[in-house]
């Protein structure tokens, strides 16, 4: 029988993690007005995978590998920072540059799945979303839960995450915010740039706090 007041609680708490502005929440919305739907579609979809990640992982006892292996945590947070850092540094580098048309891009660039590994990377690579829902299930998850309990949670997961940043994506991706993107591109791709390694060095600081 699934607990399905305990499920909400979960579900509540990680939605509202999820809402809450991040490196994951720059990224899709950067995707979403730079490129297609379709693009800003498939982060959304990376960004519901690695929350099916992060809920697994919190399943199966995140939040006790984390307390006995410190180091582990400490290694999330610098790898995380410099892969953040790494991804705001290419975004403030390429502002003054113009979009290429979407057309003439090869395939290669194109495809809504190189959104979709981004948009993924950038998700797993925040140890602080990894607290998160380790912390959030070692408060609320009920003692003992079935299989069943188990599987509606990480689709429950999936459908927040994903319907969330879909949802961001479909706004962002709509003319009237793709134009006025392209009128300040410059500023807005620094702001985005700054943003990102701001996040990521504040993820490598911490990493050096007890």
């Amino acid at each position: 029988m699934i607990d399905f007041l305990a499920l909400a609680a979960v579900v509540a708490a990680l939605s509202v993690g999820t809402v809450s502005p991040g490196p994951s929440f720059v990224m899709v919305a950067r995707i979403a007005v730079t490129s297609s739907r379709a693009h800003g579609l498939g982060a959304a979809l990376g960004m519901g995978v690695g929350g099916v990640l992060f809920a697994i992982a919190a399943l199966l006892g995140l939040q006790a590998i984390l307390l006995a292996v410190p180091v582990l945590y400490v290694g999330l947070k610098i790898g995380g920072g410099a892969y953040l850092c790494y991804l705001g540094f290419r975004i403030f580098r390429a502002a003054k540059e113009p979009l290429p048309v979407t057309g003439a891009t090869p395939a290669s660039q194109t495809r809504p799945a190189h959104s979709f590994w981004l948009a993924f990377f950038t998700q797993v690579s925040n140890p602080k979303a990894a607290v998160v829902y380790a912390s959030v299930f070692a408060a609320l998850l009920p003692a003992a839960f079935t299989w069943q309990f188990a599987a509606v949670l990480v689709v429950a997961v999936f459908a927040v995450e994903t319907g969330w940043y879909a949802l961001v994506a479909l706004i962002l991706s709509s003319p009237r915010p793709q134009r006025a993107y392209l009128s300040c591109k410059t500023w807005v791709d620094r702001v985005a740039g700054v943003v990102m390694i701001g996040l990521g060095i504040k993820l490598i600081a911490g990493a050096a706090k007890p």
